[in-house]
Order: C-alpha cells, then structure tokens, then sequence
C-alpha cells in the first residue's frame, strides 16, 4: 500500500485539496485526484475529480462547519477502494511572519505562534488554521505541516522589507512580507529544467485573481509587489493594489469606518472596481468591448510593465521574464501588452509563439528570454509535507 499526501487550501467558506500518491521507495508524488468543499456554514457541497475530470464524489453538506466538513473528507478518503492509505495533510499558512522561513510540522506550540500572526493577516490566517485545529481534533496522530506563502520571501534583504515609519512600528512587525511565495518556489524549483538552465536575474509575474510579482537573483527572492499585506502591488481582481495611504485617510475623514473602506479595497477594487462593474474576471473583459473593460485591462498590463522596471532595477537588470497562475498562463493579449511595453529592457517578443501557447514567447536571440510556465502549488506543499516529515 502506498502512501497519500493531502493538500489543502482553505479559506472562509470553502477547502481545496488535492491527494499525492507517494512511494516509500521513491522520490516521486503523483496528484491522484483534487476537489473541493465550498459554501462551507451555509450551503456545503463536497466534490472529487479524477485527473481526466471524470466525477468521483459529488455531497451536499448543508449547514456544515469546517470540522463536520473534513469527517467527511477523512471518512470518503478512508473508504476508497485505491491501495491509499493517508500518511500527512499539508496546509497552505498565509503568514509565516519573520520567523517561519521553512515548512514546520504543527505541534500546539506552533500552532500558539500562528495564531499570534493572524492581526497580520487577519482575512486569511484564521480560515488557514482552522482546519488544522479540525483535522487534530478528528485526526489527532496524523502529521500536518504547514507551508507558508510568505517563507520564499525571506532571503530578501532588510532594506528591501523597510517602510519608511518611525522605527518602533517596523519592531512592531510592520514591514514588507510578500505572498505567493509557494508558486515563486516553484517556478525557481522547475525553471532550470525549462530554460535549460537558471537565469540569474529573473522576474516573475504570478497574475491570478490574487496578482503579484517578484526579483529572483539565482533562485532567491530579493523583492516583491506584495507588502505588509496581500492588498499592495498590482490592481487584482477585486484588490486595488498599491494606493496612495492619503485616499485611505480621506475616505475615512469623510464619514466612511474601516470596515467600509476594507469592504472597497479587497472586494470592490481592481479589475472589477476600475471595469465599472463589468468584472473581475480577465477572459470576460477580453471579451467585452466597453471601454472601461479595455481600460481595466490596460491598467492591468500598464501596472505589469511599471514593477518589472522597478524590480529589474532590484536585480542590476533582467536575463528572464516569467508569466505564470491563471491570467499569466492564459492570457495572450495581457502578456504582449507588458512585452510590447518591456521591449526597452531587450525583450524581443515572439507573437506567433504567444498565441500558439508556446513555452517560449521571445525571439531566439532575445536579449531577455520570455516564458509561460504553470504554477503548482500543490506540489510544492506536498513536496515539504513529505520533506519535513522524512518520507
């Protein structure tokens, strides 16, 4: 019988997971299938597909909480008829603070730590911990590890992580983090494989709904879009991005609380805010012919080619450029604006190969190399799960 890893996303209302088989004997994790549980606390419904998309399980679970939600998950994995046997969960932790720069296996001491992190990220962090404290109730022997967004981000140097605030509230914890740092690893891990070898200067650009990029100097990070907090960088889908602080103050002089204001950056923001309301979602503004639709895209890209100049300078210059996550692997028309507007920094753009979803989107003799390479987060944290775990 061979051994499973169970990965899982969770947020407010829903959990994601994928399951890796893994032999003892070898250093290879194969994904076996994935699902998801969403409208968790109201109208909860577990699905599971197989890779090749055929249906494996399909529940309602209304009015399930997180911990009723993964009995159900533990009891249909446990009951599957696959030579399985589930060895470890690995967790996706948004915040690992300064401290947590590796994965670690969660013990009640971590998990104390953690908890202490959750003002820093107080959107994500309690819906990542809460099915940590589920599963160790079901499952108390069962190791879980948990893998944090922000650990990639800690080779950058202190200037790099530095507001400029009185120096009490930078002790306080106040500084630049970084996020997506899982899918950054990633790319760094599989990169050279790809390219045939690993670009010094290179930078990254994980565009989702979420949207980030980041410098890689040989492999590791030394700056990125993303700060204190997953709001800052790029226009996102709902997310404003980077924001003069003065609007901030001036919406909430003028009679708006924070809640309001919070309410108007993370969720009415971005792509859809700035698209009047059209969307949050990329392909339907590619399709729409409205010009705040083009405009929410222009912005977009615009916004794209503005950072990669900033964190070029970050690196002394740019050997490759990286378009990864679901707008930077499916969007051609956003990946030619930021070339076309990046042509100064020797991108020789390759528009033939952009639409034919070429890996490479760059000439051949391209001072600046271009590539589409699909994220996998899930590996990574199964990869760590099973590294820190000794399998």
């Amino acid at each position: 019988m061979s051994n499973a890893i169970l990965v899982i996303n969770a947020g407010s209302s829903s959990i994601k997971f994928s399951l890796f088989a893994h032999e003892p004997s070898k250093r290879e994790l194969n994904l076996v299938y994935r699902g998801a549980i969403t409208g968790i606390g109201t109208h909860a419904h577990f699905t599971a597909k197989a890779l090749d998309g055929e249906p494996l399980a399909s529940q309602d679970l209304s009015g399930a909480d997180h911990e009723q939600a993964f009995s159900v998950l533990l009891d249909w994995l446990e009951h599957r008829d696959d030579g399985l046997s589930l060895a470890a969960v690995g967790h996706r932790v948004v915040h690992g603070g300064v401290k947590f720069n590796t994965p670690v296996r969660v013990d009640d001491a971590i998990l104390t730590e953690l908890d202490a992190l959750v003002p820093l990220a107080p959107l994500h962090q309690p819906h990542n911990l809460s099915p940590i404290r589920a599963l160790a109730k079901l499952k108390g022997a069962l190791p879980q590890v948990a893998c944090f967004d922000t650990a990639f981000h800690t080779t950058q140097p202190d200037i790099a992580c530095l507001f400029a605030l009185p120096r009490n509230l930078s002790e306080q914890g106040i500084r630049r983090y970084g996020f997506h740092g899982l899918s950054y690893e990633y790319i760094a891990q599989c990169l050279p494989e790809v390219t045939g070898e690993l670009p010094s200067r290179v930078v990254v650009a994980h565009l989702g709904n979420g949207s980030s990029m980041a410098a890689l100097k040989d492999g590791r990070s030394v700056a990125t879009t993303m700060g204190f907090t997953a709001l800052d960088g790029l226009p996102m889908g709902t997310r404003s991005g980077s924001l003069d602080a003065g609007v901030v103050l001036h919406l909430l002089n003028n009679g708006m609380d924070a809640k309001a204001v919070s309410n108007i950056l993370y969720h009415q923001s971005g792509l859809l805010g700035v698209s009047g309301g059209i969307s949050n979602d990329m392909a339907d503004l590619l399709a729409n012919d409205a010009p705040e639709a083009k405009e929410a895209v222009d912005l977009f890209a615009y916004r794209i080619s503005r950072e990669l100049g900033s964190l070029s300078a970050a690196l002394g210059g740019l050997d490759a450029l990286i378009f990864t996550a679901g707008i930077g692997e499916n969007a051609a028309p956003v990946r030619e604006k930021v070339c076309r507007q990046s042509e100064w920094l020797g991108i020789q753009f390759d528009a033939q190969a952009n639409q034919q979803r070429a890996s490479r989107i760059s000439l051949p003799d391209s001072p600046v190399s271009v590539w589409v390479i699909p994220t996998n987060e899930e590996m990574m944290i199964a990869q760590h799960t099973r590294n820190v775990l000794g399998y």
